[in-house]
């Protein structure tokens, strides 16, 4: 797994799309692999937003819930391994980074009726995650001005939309369909 695992890291030629789907697998060795993945990857003293942003850029995130499941809890693992004090614990890492994920769709995708996610909102969505302890709201609205002022997207699409003369602000299929998938999926996220 972790020869498979630094080929697929290292290869800039690889579809990014078909790699998210195939590490995203549950099958035994899909797993190992995508966790060989993962730990190749250093997040040591990285903001978690950065983080994020980098481990987010190495694949396609795949739009089935099970699969970005196993790719949040275990990017949370590993954040958490290189900053062991910035969360009370990898639990607070995932419900972070799917709430990211999920503040990212709301604030970047034209797919999205209604109102939009406030600062307030995003805060009291996160409220009691890091080990029934709220993380502090300066930084909780630092992340969601982040999210919305630069949203988390592939940069090889971004390049390729440019080249073809295209601009896009959201890629179909990307984070969008993540979040379509969660929202659909009828899957009670605060509670996750």
């Amino acid at each position: 797994p972790e020869d498979i695992a630094r080929f697929f890291l290292d290869n800039e030629r690889i579809d990014k799309g078909a790699l998210g789907e195939f590490l995203g697998e549950a099958d035994p060795e899909n797993i190992a692999i995508m966790h060989a993945f993962v730990d190749l990857m250093d997040f040591t003293k990285t903001r978690f937003v950065d983080a994020l942003r980098r481990f987010l850029q190495s694949f396609r995130l795949p739009g089935e819930a099970q699969k970005i499941d196993r790719f949040m809890l275990k990017y949370a693992e590993r954040y958490m391994t290189g900053n062991p004090n910035a969360f009370a614990n990898a639990d607070t890492a995932y419900v972070l980074s799917y709430s990211v994920i999920m503040l990212n769709v709301d604030q970047h995708s034209k797919k999205m009726k209604g109102p939009r996610m406030t600062p307030e909102d995003f805060i009291k969505n996160n409220r009691g995650i890091n080990d029934n302890q709220n993380l502090p709201d300066d930084y909780l609205r630092g992340i969601f001005d982040e999210i919305a002022h630069k949203e988390i997207v592939l940069e090889t699409e971004q390049e390729a939309a440019a080249d073809k003369g295209i601009i896009q602000t959201q890629q179909p299929g990307g984070l969008a369909a993540v979040g379509q998938a969660l929202i659909g999926g009828g899957r009670d996220l605060q509670r996750e």
